[in-house]
């Protein structure tokens, strides 16, 4: 036999080449070459960013319409109530009985509107849309609430201190409001077998404020039945 034909009888030159050879045999103990364990996180890396590359599609929609995705109280909630309780609002007697007795509109000013529903409902957008209502209403004077008015009256003190005389408007001039506005939104949730029921329920006040007197109290309600599919494998 010629020596040189086995690697472990190789001259040295030679040695690199066997071992070479040697990384890719698989063990004898039936454990995956290093190789193909790469290759298969590789493969993996791969299916997982291909999952994660989902595309996005964005479709806008007009303001106005209803989109309900999560059934939680939304946009079109709050806007669709808000128009509907200042309507029935401004229809109430108070407001006949107001003007005929004192010749001139009253000045409604919007207070605290509580959150006691189960889920967080931003009520300043609610808040907003009530005083949108109000004011283009043309029916009350609507003056600005405890929040703005600390803000304007900060404006009369930069006015007073920076600028000119003639310009500057003085304090003590404000117009005290007749009537408050107040309310809470409540709700009361069921669920079962993957359906869930949520009822809202908005409660809001006219308090006449010279003898806190409530003088209108309306209430409008929202049902919504919300059905998870399930998904069989």
């Amino acid at each position: 036999m010629r020596r040189g034909t086995l690697c472990g009888r190789t001259p040295r030159r030679r040695s690199n080449a066997c071992n070479r050879r040697r990384t890719n045999v698989a063990p004898s103990d039936g454990r995956p070459r290093i190789g193909t364990v790469l290759l298969g996180w590789g493969a993996g890396a791969f299916l997982l960013a291909s999952a994660g590359c989902a595309s996005t599609t964005v479709t806008r929609v007009d303001t106005a319409s209803v989109t309900d995705l999560s059934g939680h109280w939304n946009d079109a909630d709050s806007r669709l109530v808000a128009e509907e309780m200042v309507k029935e609002a401004l229809s109430g007697p108070w407001l006949d009985t107001y003007t005929g007795a004192n010749k001139r509109r009253p000045v409604v000013v919007v207070g605290t509107v509580a959150n006691r529903s189960h889920e967080h409902i931003n009520v300043q957008t609610f808040i907003n849309d009530l005083q949108r209502e109000l004011t283009n209403s043309g029916k009350v004077t609507f003056v600005a609430g405890k929040g703005e008015r600390e803000e304007v009256r900060e404006e009369r003190r930069e006015q007073a201190a920076n600028a000119l005389e003639s310009t500057q408007k003085p304090p003590g001039k404000e117009i005290g409001a007749d009537y408050l506005l107040r309310g809470t939104i409540s709700t009361i949730q069921d669920e079962a077998d993957g359906t869930k029921a949520i009822f809202y329920q908005v409660d809001l006040e006219m308090v006449d404020l010279s003898n806190n007197v409530k003088s209108w109290f309306g209430q409008k309600k929202i049902k919504k039945v919300v059905e998870r599919k399930r998904v069989v494998f």
